[in-house]
């Protein structure tokens, strides 16, 4: 086999919602063969493979008890699991770790699981996909080429309607409830990290946060706010209470204005990026093409294709481990800042 025609070994460690997504892309991989699903619950596993179609892949309940080395694992499991998963998988994984966000229960947590990964010298990537969403891919593109001329700032309006009740996520990842921390740690490091992506560091931070449903125990609503060097903003206003227009209101999670003094685009809850030219009334549908039956856009294939690409192929990695303590260390510095009312610096969180 020639090394263009390599492909990838892969296990999963975890069977829950969010790893269905992960089992269906990693089997659509071409790059990618996988070959086992661990779980504690077996038949959980079993379950997932089966309504997956794949046959011939192992359900088992820990990775060791395969006696086998892989050269991708990737953990999809609650965040209280990644650390000592993480010193599972480093002996087993011969080429990379992928590891689902929120990263680790804490940042201290996360600084030791990337020190792990440094000193065993394994590529550990944290697998945040918002910033894979075709959209948002297609936004920095049309930023890079200078569509809006100067970017004055971009505002992300968070509205998945499902925080509402006593039944309130439940049906998908119940743990949510419990989350002592959850509109920022789990739903907003989406877009601290995508706006970082698309605008870059930030100085400093300010948050506002809230409760509105009692039966949660974190936050489910609130607002953070970028501040930039040279007068840019970014602004993420959440309430996962309420809704926006889209017929799937989980495909974009609301929408996204980025403006600057050319222009402004617009991404909608239908997956739709517009433009319009300064002074103009008319919005210009900007071309963006992605698989609708797929989460986000199919964000999760489009991540896991990006980390074959570059064990295949060269190409550069995004999400290390090690770049992503940023992300966590920005979150660190927006709870100080709710807590406290004061903008903080986002150099006072470094260690």
């Amino acid at each position: 086999m020639t090394k263009s025609e390599t492909v990838l070994s892969v296990a999963v460690i975890g069977a829950g919602y969010f790893a269905g997504f992960h089992v269906d892309a990693w089997l659509r991989n071409p790059d990618a063969r996988l070959e086992a699903v661990a779980d504690l619950d077996v038949e959980k596993a079993r379950a997932l493979l089966e309504a997956k179609g794949a046959n011939g892949v192992d359900a088992v309940d820990s990775l060791p008890s395969l006696d086998a080395r892989f050269d991708i694992i990737d953990i999809a499991a609650p965040p209280a699991t990644h650390l000592s998963l993480i010193r599972q998988a480093l002996p087993l994984a011969n080429r990379a770790i992928i590891c689902q966000k929120p990263f680790c229960n804490s940042l201290e947590d996360a600084r030791e699981a990337t020190r792990l990964a440094e000193e065993a010298g394994k590529l550990l990537i944290v697998h945040e996909n918002f910033r894979f969403q075709p959209w948002y891919r297609v936004m920095r593109a049309e930023l890079d080429a200078g569509r809006i001329g100067e970017p004055f700032q971009i505002t992300f309006r968070l509205r998945p309607g499902d925080g509402q009740g006593a039944d309130a996520y439940l049906s998908r990842q119940p743990y949510f409830q419990q989350m002592e921390r959850f509109l920022i740690h789990e739903t907003a490091i989406h877009w601290i990290d995508t706006f970082r992506y698309l605008m870059g560091e930030p100085k400093d931070v300010f948050a506002d946060i809230r409760k509105l449903n009692p039966v949660i125990a974190g936050e489910d609503a609130g607002y953070f706010l970028y501040r930039y060097d040279d007068g840019r903003r970014a602004m993420f206003d959440g309430n996962r209470l309420a809704d926006h227009a889209a017929d799937n209101p989980r495909l974009t999670m609301g929408e996204c204005l980025a403006e600057g003094s050319e222009g402004a685009i617009m991404l909608d809850g239908f997956g739709v990026l517009r433009f319009r030219q300064r002074g103009a009334v008319e919005w210009q549908q900007i071309e963006c093409d992605y698989d609708r039956r797929n989460f986000g856009g199919d964000c999760v294939y489009h991540l896991q294709r990006h980390v074959t690409d570059h064990l295949l192929r060269g190409r550069q990695i995004e999400n290390t481990a090690g770049d992503y303590l940023r992300n966590m260390e920005i979150e660190e510095a927006l709870y100080r800042s709710a807590e406290s009312g004061c903008v903080i610096s986002t150099a006072a969180v470094r260690e």
